[in-house]
């Protein structure tokens, strides 16, 4: 189908710029930035098995929420590693963060939930919210980031769109889970509900992309707590 071939083209190369950018821009030894590269290269390999294999439409994920595991996982390892690593912590708090913010203007593909929905693929107000949530979040990161550069960014903005990106994803997962026709949490029954989201190349969204938001997501929270401190230092002193 040509939605299925444009959004698997979209979603590869949005997830590839990110993460590369991302990695890039990471103060570490070229060694470890290698050993990052490679244990994202595997845990995105291993999305696209798992949905090849129709792990995430199968009869057993109406039980165990596998998506998602997939969307917790990586967040929770990065949390860890920051909170128990120094160095981690460092390297994290040092990116830019007009990058931080303008990588988010790849979420105006929030389009393609509603093409979804309008080929009722589909249902319930999960593509709605979803789609756009993220493209106001997408629509609003650009220009953000470009006035974080120039230094006429204020903090109040910063967190407010941060907090904005942040809940449109919590909101969209949570209308996902509700919304997965047969799974034992199922509260909206409408049409397809999210069932596109368990196949390629939709998967993608929900195990690579929207991880990946949530913890540019935190790592903003960070800076801006780090930027509070250092700015209420000198007070207190």
């Amino acid at each position: 189908m040509l939605l299925d071939f444009l959004g698997g083209m979209v979603l590869t190369a949005v997830a590839v710029v990110n993460l590369n950018a991302l990695l890039s821009a990471l103060a570490v030894a070229r060694r470890t930035r290698l050993l990052l590269a490679a244990v994202v290269g595997l845990w995105v390999g291993l999305q696209i098995s798992l949905a090849t294999a129709g792990v995430f439409a199968s009869q057993l994920s109406l039980t165990v929420p596998f998506l998602g595991l997939a969307v917790i996982a990586p967040v929770v390892a990065v949390g860890l590693a920051a909170w128990r690593s120094a160095a981690v912590r460092a390297a994290l708090l040092a990116l830019p963060m007009p990058l931080l913010v303008g990588l988010h203007a790849g979420r105006i593909l929030g389009v393609f939930f509603l093409l979804l929905a309008a080929s009722d693929r589909l249902g319930g107000p999960f593509p709605q919210a979803a789609g756009w949530g993220d493209i106001a979040v997408g629509v609003l990161a650009l220009p953000l980031a470009a006035a974080i550069a120039r230094g006429t960014a204020s903090p109040a903005s910063i967190e407010a769109w941060n907090v904005l990106g942040a809940l449109d994803l919590v909101l969209a997962l949570t209308l996902g889970i509700l919304s997965t026709n047969g799974f034992v949490l199922q509260a909206i029954s409408a049409g397809a509900g999210s069932a596109a989201m368990a196949q390629l190349p939709w998967s993608l969204i929900p195990t690579v992309l929207v991880p990946f938001y949530l913890i540019v997501h935190g790592i903003v929270f960070a800076q801006l707590r780090q930027a509070r401190q250092a700015n209420n230092a000198p007070q207190t002193a």
